[in-house]
C-alpha cells in the first residue's frame, strides 16, 4: 500500500558545519516576502517603459519589443531584485529575479512580482524554486485550456522548506560561485565565435571581390578565385520520412537525423532497415554536409557528426573535393542565405536554391588551409561548449542533493 507522499526535511548533502543542525522548517511562500505592499500603478508617463519580457529558469530576459498602455490591461511597475514570475508558464519555468538594468519597467498583471522581505535571501528562493518548479502541488485555472494562468495567491501558500538563513546563505553563495563559471565558460564560447566570424570576414573574399583581405603566405600571390556553383561541385540529395504509423519502421540501429539535429552527435529516432529500404529517407556519412531546408533552423547548416539517414528536410551536400571548405563558405554566408531566399518571400529552402549559390574557391591546397584553421577554431568551440554542459550538469546535480526531495513512504 503506498501512502501520501511526504517531504523529507534534510537534504541528501549538507555542508559540515550544518550536518548536525537537524530538519529544515517548513513553512509558506508568503513568508518571504512583502505581500501586503501594493505595486506602483503605471501611468500614461511610463508608455516608454512597457515592454515584454521573456521569462525563464535562468532569470529575467528583456524582449526587443515595446508596447504601449491599453484600457484593457494594468500595468504596475517592477522593481531590481524582484522575483518575477509568468501566470501562465510558472509551471514550465518562466521565473526570475528583476535585474537591475530593468528596474523600473511595466509589466502587465499576467506578470506578477514581488519584493522580498529584508532578511530574505534571493537567491536561496530562485534556487529552491529551480529544483521545485516541476512539482509544485498547483494547478492552472481557467476558462481556456491555452491560457490558464496560477493564481498568486495559491502560489504564495505553497510549502517550502527552509534551513537557517546562515545555511541558505552558504547554498545561495555556493550555487552563484557555479553561475560566475558558468557565465565565464559561456563568454569565452561566444569569444571564440566572434573570433571565428571576424576570421571569416577576411579568408572569404568581401561581396563583389575574387580576392580575401587574409590571405595565408605561400597564397597570397595565387590569384584571384574561382566563382562556381554549388550544384557544379557537390552531389546533392534530401531524404524522407518513414511512415510513423508502421511501428516496424522505427526503433533499429539507423539514427535518423532531423532537421534540427543536423549538428548532433546522437539522435531521438532510430530506424530499422525495413523503414530506410521503405521510405524516402536517404543514408548519409559522418563529415557529410548537411543543410536543413525548412523549419524554425531554415538554412543552418553542419558537418555530419554520425552515420544515419535524413529526411525531406535536410539536404545533404557531398563534394569531392572539400566538404569542409563548402561548409565554412556557406556558414559565412548563412545570414544573407537566409535573408535572401527564407525571409525574401521563398519562406523554404529547395534543392534548386541551394545548387544556383554561387560560391568563390581557390585552389585545393589553399581550401584545405582554410578549413584546417576554421576547423581548429570549431573544435575549441565545442571543447568549451563540453565544459559548459559539465558544469551545467554538475550545477544540476548539486542543486538536487542540496534541497530535500519528496520520498514516497510505502507499507
Amino acid at each position: 500500500m503506498t501512502q501520501k507522499a511526504r517531504r523529507s526535511l534534510v537534504p541528501a548533502l549538507r555542508f559540515p558545519e550544518f550536518r548536525d543542525a537537524g530538519e529544515w522548517e517548513e513553512g509558506k511562500i508568503y513568508s518571504l516576502f512583502k505581500v501586503d505592499k501594493k505595486p506602483e500603478k503605471a501611468s500614461k508617463f511610463d508608455s516608454e517603459k512597457i515592454i515584454t519580457v521573456k521569462l525563464h529558469a535562468n532569470g529575467v530576459v528583456k524582449n526587443e519589443r515595446a508596447g504601449t498602455l491599453t484600457g484593457g490591461a494594468n500595468y504596475y511597475k517592477r522593481r531590481a531584485n524582484e522575483f518575477i514570475f509568468s501566470k501562465i508558464d510558472l509551471l514550465n519555468g518562466a521565473f526570475g529575479l528583476v535585474p537591475d538594468d530593468l528596474d523600473g519597467f511595466c509589466s502587465s498583471s499576467d506578470v506578477p512580482a514581488f519584493a522580498f522581505k529584508e532578511d530574505s535571501i534571493p537567491l536561496f528562493f530562485l534556487d529552491w524554486l529551480k529544483v521545485n518548479y516541476q512539482n509544485l502541488p498547483i494547478e492552472r485555472t481557467g476558462t481556456s485550456s491555452t491560457l490558464k494562468r496560477v493564481a498568486p495567491s495559491k502560489f504564495l501558500e505553497l510549502p517550502i522548506q527552509l534551513p537557517s538563513k546562515v545555511e541558505q546563505q552558504k547554498i545561495a553563495d555556493c550555487l552563484s560561485s557555479i553561475d560566475d563559471l558558468i557565465t565565464l565558460e559561456a563568454r569565452k564560447i561566444e569569444a571564440l565565435k566572434a573570433h571565428k566570424k571576424g576570421l571569416m570576414q577576411q579568408l572569404f573574399p568581401a561581396e563583389g571581390e575574387k580576392i580575401p583581405k587574409l590571405r595565408f603566405p605561400e597564397f597570397r600571390d595565387a590569384g584571384e578565385w574561382e566563382k562556381k556553383t554549388i550544384g557544379s561541385v557537390c552531389r546533392i540529395f534530401s531524404g524522407g520520412t518513414p511512415v510513423t504509423s508502421r511501428r516496424s519502421f522505427y526503433g533499429g540501429d539507423i539514427p535518423f537525423i532531423r532537421s534540427a539535429e543536423i549538428d548532433k552527435t546522437r539522435t531521438e529516432l532510430f530506424l530499422t532497415q525495413e523503414g530506410l529500404d521503405n521510405s524516402a529517407a536517404k543514408l548519409v556519412v559522418k563529415g557529410d554536409l548537411l543543410l536543413a531546408l525548412y523549419g524554425a533552423n531554415s538554412g543552418d547548416v553542419a558537418m555530419a557528426k554520425v552515420d544515419g539517414a535524413i529526411n525531406q528536410a535536410i539536404l545533404c551536400l557531398r563534394s569531392e573535393c572539400s566538404n569542409a571548405f563548402i561548409y565554412h563558405s556557406l556558414s559565412h554566408m548563412q545570414s544573407e542565405i537566409v535573408f535572401s531566399y527564407v525571409q525574401g518571400g521563398q519562406g523554404n529552402l529547395s534543392g534548386d536554391i541551394v545548387k544556383s549559390i554561387e560560391l568563390y574557391f581557390p585552389s585545393q591546397n589553399e581550401q584545405q588551409k582554410i578549413a584546417d584553421c576554421l576547423s581548429s577554431i570549431d573544435d575549441l568551440i565545442s571543447l568549451q561548449a563540453r565544459k559548459l554542459e559539465a558544469l551545467n550538469a554538475h550545477k544540476k546535480g548539486l542543486m538536487q542533493q542540496l534541497f530535500p526531495v519528496s520520498n514516497e513512504v510505502r507499507r
